[in-house]
């Protein structure tokens, strides 16, 4: 189905802009990407990653999907929101309190979205493109970095569309930034 995207257009379709409602009446946008869990041969959970902090306090919510026509393909310009109330509550949060990770399962989404006869169109990230321990002893001091996504609210709303930022890493990847399993980046913002 998405044989007929771009390596670098896959990706885009790969995020997702996620709008929060906050308990204080705030407003705050963040991103998330799609990713397969428990994937087995009968299939596999599809979920949302995103951090921590991008739902925190947050009480309802809209997920922009982009829309899929009859060959399964995007289309331009035609998207929905599926908005979400108690939106805090449906995620689970990674069992190590000090990662600012979370994900949802997002079966619940795409079965509402298909009850109002809509097609949503994503790409799902999957285990196999999470480098290996082998593959991370390789990376140097100074490495490329792609950025997909929606930061500080910035996106194409016409198209649902993220926005693609180049940087590099400000700190060696393999060692631990002040003593925590992190590494810094530069030239994305």
């Amino acid at each position: 189905m998405a044989a007929n995207l771009s390596p670098s257009e896959q990706l885009t379709y790969s995020t997702v802009r996620i709008e929060c409602e906050l308990q204080d009446g705030g407003l705050s946008t963040g991103t998330g990407f799609f990713f397969r869990f428990a994937e087995q041969q009968a299939g596999h959970v599809p979920a949302i990653v995103t951090n921590k902090h991008v739902i925190e306090g947050a009480k309802r919510a809209k997920i922009h999907f982009s829309l899929a026509g009859v060959n399964g393909l995007p289309l331009t310009a035609s998207h929905t929101a599926i908005i979400i109330d108690d939106f805090q509550s449906a995620w689970l949060p990674h069992p190590d309190s000090s990662i600012d990770l979370c994900i949802m399962p997002i079966a619940p989404l795409l079965n509402q979205a298909t009850q109002e006869g809509k097609r949503v169109f994503f790409i799902t990230l999957e285990k196999s493109l999470i480098p290996l321990p082998e593959e991370l002893a390789g990376l140097t001091a100074l490495e490329d970095i792609i950025m997909i996504g929606y930061p500080n609210g910035i996106w194409d709303s016409v198209n649902n569309m993220p926005i693609i930022r180049k940087g590099i890493t400000a700190t060696h990847p393999n060692l631990d930034y002040n003593g925590k399993k992190e590494w810094l980046m530069s030239g994305l913002g």
